[in-house]
């Protein structure tokens, strides 16, 4: 790993600006290569990772919830890479062909499903040779076009169930959200055929009810509209289930000044997923919503509720989430509406219900923290995580002056 370190030191510092096309293109080809040796040098130590359960070490119940919070990778990130460790695992001419930089990280992340269980077994069932079916999606990653190994594969596992059973129409189902940098949200999913109509249906009706005369609103715009409008509907009904004792609803935090300010104040608020939203887009919220003032500090709110208090109150959960925002366990990214409220000094020791002793954990590691681990907070508001064995869990990257912690409170 040093030399490692120290080759890519000595190409970082080389200087590039001097050099022509077919120079940079002599120094690309090479690199290209390397870097799909060194993904699969990365995916086969995850695999290991996970045939070892190594992520219990730092807390985490699997590799792909470790990769997410280690390594900050995207959910599909993570679990693409665990899928694609457990493929090189079955199929050793994939293996070999990453090994040696023939193929991409993404080509085997494509081939991985070949290799899954229900996959393998209906191979044998089928008499399939596998190996011949290995050898010959190593030669067209190497070869062909991604595209064309896309088709090979796809190709494939249509031919080992060409008719199969009527599916399960929530298998197909997925809605996946993506938060952008400036708090905007993007989404895609897929439905089966009845709840695709049940969907359209819904969002159809607020369209055709909502038709104001002289509406400019292109068809996208009026169909997005009419999909907030009933998200609204379900939070106003009060009749959405209970999420963590308290009804879901929209958060939004924002300073008393720029509450009060009537300029736009942008970029002032933020929302309790981390978007940040225009102070005058949080009055316009605060308009038909209840206010709840929190002040951290002796003159502000009481927020010390004392033993009496065992099961955390709204007004002090509101405050341990204002805080905190989501897991504070080192490498989870579980969202505040996950967790509980964890006492660090347990109430049978004497803990009181305060802001000082709360900490939010979602439910594995509010487990993990009474089986071993421990939390803790700094004098500078920053959160550490303790193995059972009192070493530091630290988060990538690692400088040589000062690691990374966990997690800023």
């Amino acid at each position: 790993m040093d030399r490692l370190t120290a080759a890519l030191d000595d190409l970082a510092a080389e200087d590039l600006s001097g050099r022509f096309g077919p120079q940079l293109l002599d120094r690309l080809r090479p690199l290209l290569v390397a870097s799909n040796r060194l993904a699969a040098e990365v995916i086969r130590t995850v695999r290991e990772c996970e045939v070892t359960s190594a992520a219990e070490h730092d807390g985490q119940k699997a590799m792909a919830s470790w990769l997410r919070g280690h390594a900050r990778l995207s959910p599909a990130a993570a679990s693409r890479m665990v899928r694609s460790g457990r493929a090189l695992a079955q199929l050793p001419a994939v293996a070999e062909a990453a090994t040696a930089g023939a193929i991409t990280a993404e080509a085997v992340a494509v081939i991985a499903p070949v290799a899954a269980p229900g996959n393998v077994a209906a191979a044998e069932a089928q008499q399939v040779d596998l190996a011949g079916v290995d050898t010959t999606l190593a030669e067209v990653a190497a070869s062909r076009p991604h595209a064309e190994l896309r088709q090979v594969v796809d190709h494939y596992l249509a031919r080992l169930d060409p008719d199969g059973p009527e599916p399960d129409p929530t298998e197909g189902r997925s809605l996946v959200f993506v938060t952008h940098a400036d708090g905007s949200v993007g989404f895609r999913g897929e439905l089966d055929a009845v709840g695709g109509e049940k969907f359209q249906a819904a969002v159809e009706s607020i369209v055709q009810a909502s038709r104001p005369a002289g509406d400019m609103r292109t068809r996208a715009q009026q169909s997005a509209d009419a999909l907030v409008q009933l998200a609204d509907n379900q939070l106003a009904s009060g009749q959405l289930p209970v999420l963590r004792t308290v009804k879901p609803h929209v958060i939004v935090r924002i300073d008393l000044t720029d509450l009060v300010d009537p300029a736009t104040g942008p970029g002032a608020a933020t929302t309790g997923l981390g978007a940040t939203i225009s102070a005058a887009r949080a009055r316009w919220l605060a308009c038909d919503g209840n206010v709840s003032r929190i002040v951290i500090g002796p003159d502000g709110e009481l927020l010390d509720l004392g033993r009496r208090h065992r099961v955390v109150p709204p007004p002090l959960r509101r405050a341990v989430e204002y805080r905190d925002r989501g897991c504070v366990f080192a490498g989870c990214d579980a969202p505040a509406s996950w967790c509980d409220v964890h006492h660090l000094v347990h109430w049978a020791d004497g803990g009181e219900t305060s802001l000082e002793n709360s900490a939010l954990l979602c439910e594995r590691h509010h487990t993990k923290v009474h089986h071993g681990f421990r939390v803790e907070r700094d004098t500078s508001g920053r959160w550490h995580t303790y193995r059972p064995d009192g070493t530091e869990i630290l988060i990538l990257p690692r400088s040589t002056a000062e690691p990374e912690r966990s997690r800023t409170g």
